[in-house]
């Protein structure tokens, strides 16, 4: 019984990020070099109505940011914001669904 319990949160939580999916979005930002960057970035998009969370790969300058069910992140929005961290918006993709994956049976 316990098994089939972890089987079936298990199978809900990966539904649940694949639904997700859809509100993703990635950015790419120029010159966030070091934590206090990120943190810059994190604050002003946190900022954005709808905005659930945000994650920033310092490495690669990346900045995932995931919008709240039926909310949008239009690029103009990340680009005033990333602006207002001071920093420039090299490129805004939304994050595709992928195909295949499912939990029907």
């Amino acid at each position: 019984m316990f098994k089939q319990l972890l089987l079936l949160l298990a199978a809900l939580m990966f539904g649940m990020s694949a639904l997700a999916a859809d509100n993703q979005y990635t950015l790419g930002v120029k010159g966030v070099a070091c934590p206090y960057c990120a943190y810059g970035v994190e604050k002003h998009l946190n900022k954005v109505d709808g905005v659930e969370n945000v994650s920033v790969d310092i490495g690669d300058s990346v900045v995932r940011v995931t919008m709240a069910e039926g909310a949008t992140l239009t690029e103009v929005k990340a680009r005033t914001a990333v602006k207002e961290a001071g920093f420039t918006l090299q490129s805004f993709s939304q994050a595709q669904a992928k195909r295949g994956e499912s939990n029907d049976p």
